[in-house]
Parts: C-alpha cells; sequence; structure tokens
C-alpha cells in the first residue's frame, strides 16, 4: 500500500516534468539574526507549486506568506498567486524573477530586486507528502464531508518532513491563517507536527501534537486533538489542480 500511495503522489497534483526549468523540488531556507530576533525565510517548491514564509524564532512571531502556481523557463519564473497574508498592503497577485541552483543553495532574485540565497534543507524522508485539501471531519454519525471545489479552502502541504496549512480564498485573496513546522509520519500510523509558527497564536510555537493516521485512496484520515486541546478527526483528500 506504501509503494501504491508513493507511486500516485509522483502523478497528483501538478507532474514536475511540467517545470521547464530545473527547480528542484524540496525545502530551502535562510536564518538572519539580529541583536533583538531571529528570523526564517521557508521556500518549499513542490512540483509546480511554491510557498514562501517569513517567520521569526526569538520572539517567535508569523511575519508573512505568499503561494502559488509556479512556471518556468530557463531560469526565470513566474508564480501566480493564490494567496498572500500581506495582499491588503501590497495588493501582490504575480510574482516575477531568477532563480539559480548551486549545489545545496538557491538563489532567488525578484523584479523588486528583493533577493533570498537559501540553503536546501536535509530531505528527511516521510510516508507521506504533498498537497492535500480539507475534505471535512468525521462524526458520530460517520463521516461529514464539504466541498472541495470552492473558493474558500484549507490547503496543507507536506514534504521532506516539513507542512504548512494555510486556509484563503483563491478567487477574492482572502487569507484566513497558516500554521507549519516539522512533521514525523511513520508507518505505524503515528503522525507528529511540531508548530513553529502560526498567524493566530505564536504562543503555540513549539507545541508537539500527537496524531493518528490512516491512508485510504486519495484520503487522509487525521486523529487527535488541536493546537488547542479539542478532539478532531479530519479528512484530507489530495489536491489534483
Amino acid at each position: 500500500m506504501k509503494l501504491f500511495f508513493n507511486l500516485l503522489l509522483v502523478s497528483v497534483f501538478f507532474n514536475a516534468n511540467t517545470l521547464s526549468g530545473q527547480w528542484v523540488n524540496g525545502v530551502y531556507e535562510i536564518t538572519e539574526k539580529n541583536d533583538t530576533s531571529t528570523q526564517t525565510s521557508r521556500l518549499i517548491i513542490k512540483d509546480a507549486y511554491f510557498i514562501l514564509t517569513t517567520f521569526n524564532t526569538a520572539p517567535a512571531s508569523f511575519n508573512h506568506t505568499l503561494g502559488g502556481i509556479l512556471t518556468t523557463e530557463g531560469k526565470n519564473f513566474i508564480v501566480n498567486l493564490e494567496f498572500n497574508s500581506a495582499i491588503a498592503k501590497d495588493s501582490l497577485k504575480t510574482l516575477k524573477g531568477t532563480f539559480q541552483l548551486k549545489g545545496n543553495r538557491c538563489i532567488v532574485v525578484f523584479d523588486n530586486g528583493k533577493k533570498f540565497e537559501l540553503e536546501k534543507v536535509t530531505k528527511d524522508i516521510q510516508n507521506f507528502e504533498g498537497a492535500f485539501l480539507m475534505a471535512g471531519r468525521v462524526t458520530d454519525q460517520g463521516e461529514s464531508r464539504r466541498r472541495i471545489d470552492v473558493p474558500r479552502i484549507t490547503m496543507k502541504m507536506l514534504l521532506d518532513g516539513y507542512f504548512q496549512w494555510i486556509a484563503f480564498n483563491r478567487e477574492t485573496f482572502e487569507f484566513s491563517g497558516t500554521g507549519g513546522g516539522r512533521y514525523i509520519a511513520d508507518n505505524t500510523g503515528a503522525y507528529i507536527e511540531q508548530i513553529e509558527f502560526f498567524s493566530k497564536n505564536s504562543a503555540r510555537v513549539g507545541a508537539k501534537l500527537p496524531f493518528k493516521y490512516n491512508i485510504k485512496g486519495n484520503d487522509w484520515f487525521h486523529q487527535g486533538n488541536s493546537s488547542a486541546g479539542e478532539p478532531m478527526h479530519e479528512i484530507w483528500t489530495k489536491r489534483i489542480n
């Protein structure tokens, strides 16, 4: 079953071969320190999806996240954004720039001149990864599904031991929240998240949340307690467009 699920992940969402450049899937980071804070910029590239997030770890605070559909031509790239937590300030709906890979380093220069020099983090292979959409919950009465072909969605990206969820509206760019960090998913059905940033409540940073998971076809069943301590039994389904 594990092999079958991993093979499915290769074909879902977007095929990596659609990238005309060579921006390798992975998690890239840079951490910058000054006298008062430590800021991390984290870039997740998964097939044709791009997520860039900045957050502080000391003291803990969320700064900014944006992401969307990535296309490349040579070393040039365009991201048609689906979400931007700063949309009210910058009105940004498209990212353009260049990228260059040098070993484990990724140099990204945006059209506005902003430059990131990031390092590809060590790959931490887990039992499953990819882009998932919140598709419902399991209650005492059984499964309660919700539509995923609507503008307002919650997406969770998992890759190389890192996760991030984002709640947003694809049409209006309304941003409702995000959180992320590290995760472990083993072959016994145990899934653990460690929160590194949370836009709604930075006091939750550092928490480790244990869950049980089960994969059924395209669905990921996720059971445990939320960061607020409330019982939850969620259904996530793989994003295919």
